[in-house]
Formats: structure tokens, C-alpha cells, sequence
């Protein structure tokens, strides 16, 4: 596949380590206000987190006894951290398995796919032993499933205005309460969030 035009006119090829912003118009209802960090994106498709749905009613220290990665009486004994750890729903592909964003100070070899100089990805369970036993990364979010995307899916859509790209930030995607990070998004592109709530339905 070859580069493709971005909303913005400007030539451009593959997403890896950008966000994808929905716009008002998109009509598939799991993706509506969605945050997309795109972890990989090629000729045979795109797969990415969405990072605004956190997971009701589960907490990184729950996940870490339904593993059993700690039993239930040292769950009080995990380091502080591990409990404000954001837990995600990451997509509607692959719902109980876990993906894990996360800062460069954590590599495992075969299993860490570095995305940009400031967010990787680690989808074993290694990387859930090393937090639950304080060596892990210093920042991550935990993300269960993922969005993808056929060959050409996603350029079609995004050719469609469904969405919107811009770079992404490790501030953004650690440091940023999920319910906020729709307008957060939409304002490093240049949108003022209620000026397209205005707009939508509009066209």
C-alpha cells in the first residue's frame, strides 16, 4: 500500500504511535468519542487501544488475583501504584486478554514491541509478574482486548472523515484520566470540543 492522504491533505503513511480521534459522524456505535493508540499499522491492517473506556468494576489488583498472579491475601502487600493502575477496555477483538502500554524502562526480550522512543507494548504476562512484584515500568495502562482493522479498513474510514490522527504523548496516554482524554485529543489537533458538539449532524 502506498501513502494515503491524511484529513488534513498531507501526504502520509502508516499510523504507528498516533491517535486516532473519532469525529461526531462515525456510525459504529463501540467506537463513538473513541481514542485510538495505534500500535501497529501496515499494508494488512492496524490494530490499536482505545484508551477513554475504562473497565467497570476492575482493578489492576483484581486482575492480578483472577490471574493468580498474587493470591488474595498479598494483594494487600502490592506496591501502591499497582492499584491506581488504569485498567481499560481496549477493544472488541480478543476481550480477555491484556495489553499492556507502557514506558521504555521495561523490555522483554521477544515480547516488548517498542512504538515510539516513549511507548511500548507487552502482551504476556511477564510484564503482569514484574508489576505485581514492583520491577515493572514505571508508567502503563492495562488494556483488555483491542480495535483492528483489515487491509485498507482503516484508510477507508478515515478517507470516510470518520476519524481524525494526531501524534500521540506518553502524558496523554499515562497521565490523563480517561474521561478527559476525547477533548484532551481533540485539542492538540486544533478543535475546540463544544464548537464540534455544535457542529455534529450538521454535514
Amino acid at each position: 500500500m502506498g501513502s494515503h492522504l491524511s484529513p488534513y491533505g498531507t501526504e502520509s503513511t502508516y499510523l504507528d504511535g498516533q491517535l486516532l480521534v473519532a469525529m461526531p459522524g462515525m456510525m459504529d456505535e463501540r467506537f463513538a468519542r473513541a481514542v485510538i493508540f495505534i500500535c501497529a499499522h501496515s499494508a494488512e491492517g492496524a490494530m490499536g487501544i482505545i484508551l477513554n473506556r475504562p473497565a467497570a468494576n476492575v482493578t489492576m489488583p483484581d486482575l492480578l488475583v483472577q490471574l493468580e498472579i498474587v493470591p488474595e491475601m498479598e494483594r494487600i502487600r502490592l506496591p501502591q501504584k499497582v492499584g491506581t493502575m488504569q485498567v481499560l477496555m481496549g477493544g472488541p477483538v480478543e476481550t480477555s486478554r491484556g495489553f499492556v502500554l507502557h514506558s521504555p524502562d521495561f523490555h522483554l526480550s521477544q515480547s516488548t514491541l517498542p512504538i515510539d522512543d516513549s511507548i511500548c507494548l507487552t502482551a504476556t504476562i511477564d510484564i503482569l509478574r514484574a508489576i505485581a512484584a514492583g520491577h515493572g515500568p514505571e508508567n502503563a495502562v492495562l488494556a483488555l482486548g483491542y480495535a483492528g482493522w483489515g487491509a485498507g479498513q482503516l484508510e477507508m474510514e478515515m478517507q470516510a472523515n470518520g476519524w481524525l490522527n494526531t501524534p500521540a504523548d506518553a502524558e496523554l496516554v499515562f497521565n490523563t484520566a480517561a474521561d478527559v482524554r476525547y477533548e484532551m485529543a481533540l485539542r492538540r489537533i486544533g478543535i475546540e470540543p463544544a464548537m464540534l458538539s455544535m457542529e455534529a449532524g450538521h454535514a
